[in-house]
């Protein structure tokens, strides 16, 4: 029986984990955008967007939450907090290009064994819009990938080279999926954690490159 798949919501939720307290954190559209639910107790992190917004809260949930002028990149709307900034996208561009986002969160469709991004273009469809995660990729201090381990057909999106157009050559450091938490190292990506109930060779089946087994492999904490 195959165990089942962290939600995307837990896939957050570990993810948040990763955020030092004080960085400036930019959220991608999709999981990503749920990290700022989940920041752990203790911790401030400061969440930028590329339209403009920066140190804001979760995303607004009921109705009488929601601002038309208070919303992130995706169009999502926010809940304001104390001290939320706002000016005009060059000037969050240039906060990204300059160096001074800490950790880029981003969703992807596929990440190489090299850390290798491609998370703008789907070929077969034909559509896609590279946005703000070219800038990302190449001006955030950390990038950590947050998605499903396998398309919708069940193709593995770890792959071992990416065949789809890249965002950026080298950049991911961790990748943290619905199965597993993978670190980028210069030997290969190294399975650092596992869902509950998967073992390492459930992970390696949906698995294109061959995984390195950190020393301390554990199941992954929610």
């Amino acid at each position: 029986m195959i165990a089942p798949r962290l939600d995307r919501e837990a896939i957050a939720m570990r993810v948040a984990r990763e955020l030092p307290d004080g960085a400036y954190v930019n959220l991608g559209i999709g999981i990503p955008t749920l990290v700022s639910q989940f920041v752990p107790e203790g911790r401030t992190v400061v969440y930028q967007a590329e339209n403009g917004v920066l140190n804001y809260g979760p995303l607004a949930q009921r109705e009488e939450e929601l601002d038309v002028d208070l919303i992130n990149a995706g169009g999502q709307f926010l809940l304001p907090v104390p001290g939320m900034a706002f000016f005009d996208s060059a000037q969050a561009f240039a906060m990204i290009r300059g160096g001074h986002v800490d950790v880029a969160v981003l969703g992807a469709l596929q990440v190489s064994q090299t850390g290798d991004l491609a998370n703008w273009m789907l070929p077969e469809r034909g559509i896609g819009n590279i946005g703000g995660a070219m800038d990302l990729a190449a001006g955030a201090r950390r990038i950590i990938v947050a998605m499903e381990h396998t398309d919708p057909h069940g193709r593995p999106k770890v792959v071992r080279e990416c065949t789809y157009p890249l965002t950026g050559r080298a950049c991911v450091s961790l990748v943290v999926t619905d199965v597993a938490v993978l670190e980028v190292t210069p030997r290969g990506l190294l399975l650092k954690e596992v869902a509950p109930g998967w073992t390492t060779e459930a992970v390696q089946k949906i698995t294109e490159p061959r995984l390195l087994l950190a020393p301390d492999l554990k199941e992954m904490e929610l």
